[in-house]
């Protein structure tokens, strides 16, 4: 098979989708990998390097389009790449197509089979693909809230950790998964006060077993929710329904519950965003206040640090991009039900539940077109 690796043009993403030791081992398996020009070298991956691991450098990302039978992505296609897609041609990527309906209706009209990273599930649940990227932006969450309380940066000049005789800060993370977990093990370590809110209960008690004591764990409900609101300086959105619109957490007419100059950090902005007051920002902008209140809801948290995403997320793709280059996409989805999990739109069909409700689209069952 002919994989291509493009360049990401999303506004200040800086990963890339297969190192040179991936493309190695695509090119061991028989198949030719075409990398555009200086696409790795954010991730500090140089064209020499993919060349020495025997991929074909290519300059132009329209001929990658053209040659390629799947091409393999950090990020969902841009605006101006829709119509260089062709009919069948396998889109292995992040795509959050539930929060995008422009994105998701124009994979539609090229009639592309797109399999989305974060939909690929494991028999047990977990999200293979989407777990190395939590363990990034959960303690970038941290991070970025701790900066953004800082009175230069908006905030209202808590330190979280506090000092001798202060007390420390106080963070609420909602949402109990892998960016919960690690949001609340970097928050912990700061000698924050941590909340860990979860609507499952089995979680809480390992969460329970495993965070120290000044991390208490919540059932999470819109009640318990405003009970800690107003104490908390960051409140971490960590929510995640797989291949869906993230439901609303914190309303509009909760913030003046809040301390004027505390931080919101949507993780889930991805997936629409758990605050109804969030939207999407970049990198280069990544911040708004709105009723006194810092907002933080970059998209591509990860792309801040690419040389570790990247190498996380290879070390998890790699798998699965093998498995589809060797067997096809049919028989890799008949043969593993982890990537049959992963098809969001096929052939001009909507085959994942989740990104079809959230826009009233006809959901067709991805069994019917194996």
């Amino acid at each position: 098979m002919i994989v291509g690796i493009l360049k990401e043009i999303k506004a200040d993403e800086n990963r890339v989708a297969l190192t040179p030791g991936g493309v190695e081992v695509m090119c061991q398996h028989g198949h030719t990998v075409l990398v555009e020009t200086n696409a790795g070298m954010p991730s500090g991956f140089d064209n020499a390097t993919y060349k020495a691991a025997g991929a074909e450098i290519v300059d132009k990302p329209a001929e990658i389009f053209n040659r390629s039978e799947m091409l393999i992505r950090v990020k969902e296609p841009q605006t101006a790449e829709y119509q260089l897609m062709k009919r069948g041609q396998i889109y292995f990527s992040y795509l959050h197509l539930a929060a995008s309906e422009s994105v998701t209706r124009a994979m539609i009209d090229r009639g592309a089979v797109c399999i989305a990273y974060e939909t690929i599930q494991s028999p047990d649940g977990t999200l293979p693909l989407l777990k190395p990227m939590s363990e990034v932006a959960g303690p970038m969450a941290i991070q970025v809230g701790a900066k953004y309380l800082e009175m230069a940066q908006g905030g209202h000049g808590v330190l979280l950790g506090g000092v001798p005789g202060v007390d420390p800060g106080t963070v609420m993370i909602i949402g109990g998964g892998s960016v919960g977990l690690n949001a609340a093990k970097l928050a912990s370590g700061l000698g924050a006060k941590v909340y860990i809110l979860d609507i499952n209960l089995d979680r809480l008690r390992y969460l329970s077993d495993v965070m120290p004591s000044q991390c208490i764990t919540l059932m999470s409900s819109p009640a318990s929710i405003r009970d800690v609101l107003p104490q908390a300086d960051v409140v971490v959105g960590a929510v995640l329904v797989p291949g869906s619109k993230t439901p609303t957490m914190i309303t509009k007419e909760m913030l003046p519950m809040m301390k004027k100059g505390s931080v919101l950090v949507d993780v889930s902005i991805d997936q629409g965003g758990c605050f109804e007051t969030s939207r999407e920002t970049t990198h280069a902008d990544p911040t708004y206040t709105l009723d006194g209140i810092v907002h933080y809801a970059v998209s591509n948290m990860p792309g801040a640090l690419p040389r570790t995403s990247t190498l996380a997320l290879n070390n998890s793709t790699l798998p699965f991009a093998v498995e589809i280059a060797n067997k096809g996409w049919k028989t890799a989805m008949r043969d593993n039900p982890a990537i049959r999990a992963g098809a969001n739109v096929v052939d001009g069909k909507v085959t994942y539940k989740g990104v079809a409700d959230a826009f009233g689209i006809e959901h067709v069952p991805i069994d019917e077109l194996l």
